[in-house]
This record gives C-alpha cells, sequence and structure tokens, in this order.
C-alpha cells in the first residue's frame, strides 16, 4: 500500500456543534473527505471536507457545509512530493517509513 501526505484546513466557525460527540476520551467530529489527487481544482486543492452524514441524513440527501479543503503534498512515488532529501516534509518533520500506518 502506498502513502500520501495531505494538508487539511477546516473553518472551525462552521462546525454544528450538534454533530460533536462525548466519547472515552473527549468530544469527537466525524469528518468526510473525497480526494482526487490528480487533478487539482482551480485553487490547487485536490478536496474538501465536511462532516459526516449518517446512513439515514443520506439517503434522504441531507449535505453540511463544507468546512475546508485539502490538498495532497506527497504520494509515495508520485509527482506532488515535497522533499527535504529524500524525505518529504511534515511540519518540522521528515515523512518516515517507520509510521505504524
Amino acid at each position: 500500500m502506498s502513502k500520501i501526505g495531505i494538508n487539511i484546513s477546516i473553518d472551525v466557525s462552521k462546525i454544528d456543534k450538534a454533530r460533536l460527540f462525548k466519547g472515552k476520551k473527549g468530544t469527537y467530529m466525524d469528518l468526510t473527505t473525497f480526494i482526487d489527487p490528480e487533478k487539482p481544482d482551480q485553487y490547487d486543492q485536490h478536496g474538501f471536507i465536511c462532516q459526516s452524514t449518517s446512513k439515514d441524513e443520506r439517503e434522504k440527501d441531507v449535505k453540511t457545509p463544507i468546512l475546508g479543503n485539502c490538498k495532497v503534498f506527497f504520494t509515495e512515488g508520485g509527482s506532488t512530493a515535497t522533499a527535504v532529501g529524500d524525505a518529504p516534509v511534515v511540519g518540522n518533520a521528515a515523512f518516515d517509513d517507520d509510521i505504524p500506518f
């Protein structure tokens, strides 16, 4: 399986707080994104992020607002890599094969 690095930016003011839920270790929010790393849009973004909907909501064609965008900055063996030496940069750290996922 290949690896993909994605930068995500969301507008937190658009979060529907009614969709947040409590878990054992904090408050959570389910998000959905659709990414096309081969075709950036007019703003050079590869996808968008929105809050997830339930199966029932999807059947009723409920849409949630777009919270933000995502951009692929690295694909293993691909052409979108931003590299320092042989390793793309993630923040201030190099992308590493020792990551357990």
